[in-house]
């Protein structure tokens, strides 16, 4: 059984100069909606999440945006990853029939609608731009996962989000040099890249420990990882593929023998085999 959490609500600080900047210079309204946009946005992804399970801690708004902040899922099925990306896009979809719906009335204008139209088409776009830590970086992130082990496959969603960032920026500042919007944005992009960057092991390791906590061998889905025995075990596990369990063939000319992924996490966290060649351990060499 699914058991669902209220997240908390979270205002960042500088939201509340953005929008004394907004109303100082005549662009209130313009924040709000933009603002609103993203709050329902972000209120996507927690529903999602907390549908499929997940806990959700807290729903932030950023001066640029908002997250939708989540305990560790690394090790969730990317089904479930999927469902939850693209809950938050979706909802960008809907927005437009209820501001229509609203135009006629006292509290809203067409006026209002098409400023609405405008800006919920832009955020819309924008997110889906492969990018981390955009709903489309996580898109390719969730691509590659499908092809690749979990190590490279976040390494290189990290490295094509900063390469498409760097050649959208390189682009505006050559043919549109005055978004400063956009540039302030595309900094807080730069910058959480680099911040996934520097924490990549980290995540890495989150994702070993959670294999190792919830081994159970009842995966559906088995991914046969066959190396030679003179391959150390941190490098095996560089292997592994996230929403596969995996047995391992250590195999040696006509010699082979067969462990399961529960058997290399223990030896490794246990501390003493990490740099060990798995043949030693198992007497293959």
């Amino acid at each position: 059984m699914n058991n669902f959490y209220l997240p908390k609500f979270k205002i960042h600080p500088v939201f509340w100069f953005v929008l004394a900047a907004g109303l100082i210079t005549g662009h209130f309204w313009d924040i709000v909606i933009v603002f609103f946009i993203v709050f329902i946005h972000e209120c996507g992804h927690a529903a999602a999440a907390m549908i499929v399970g997940w806990r959700v801690t807290a729903i932030e708004l950023l001066p640029f945006g908002g997250v939708a902040k989540v305990e560790d899922h690394a090790n969730r099925p990317l089904k479930e990853e999927l469902f939850v990306t693209i809950a938050g896009p979706l909802q960008h979809l809907w927005l437009p029939a209820v501001s229509y719906l609203l135009a006629p009335t006292e509290f809203w204008s067409y006026s209002h609608h098409h400023l609405f139209l405008t800006y919920n088409t832009m955020i819309l776009l924008f997110n889906l731009l492969p990018v981390w830590p955009l709903d489309g970086g996580k898109l390719l992130y969730i691509l590659l996962m499908r092809r690749l082990p979990f190590k490279k496959a976040y390494h290189y969603s990290l490295i094509i989000s900063l390469i498409i960032l760097v050649l959208l920026t390189v682009f505006l500042l050559i043919f549109y040099p005055f978004l400063l919007s956009y540039f302030v944005v595309a900094s807080f992009l730069g910058l959480s890249i680099y911040k996934e960057w520097r924490q990549r092991q980290y995540v890495f390791m989150r994702f070993l420990l959670s294999r190792w906590r919830e081994y159970q061998d009842k995966s559906k889905y088995y991914k046969p990882l066959i190396v030679p025995p003179n391959m150390p075990i941190i490098n095996i596990l560089d292997l592994f593929y996230r929403g596969m369990d995996h047995q391992i063939i250590i195999r040696n000319h006509n010699k082979q023998r067969v462990i399961n992924e529960g058997d290399l996490l223990n030896l490794y966290f246990s501390g003493h085999y990490a740099r060990h060649r798995i043949g030693e351990l198992f007497k293959l060499c």
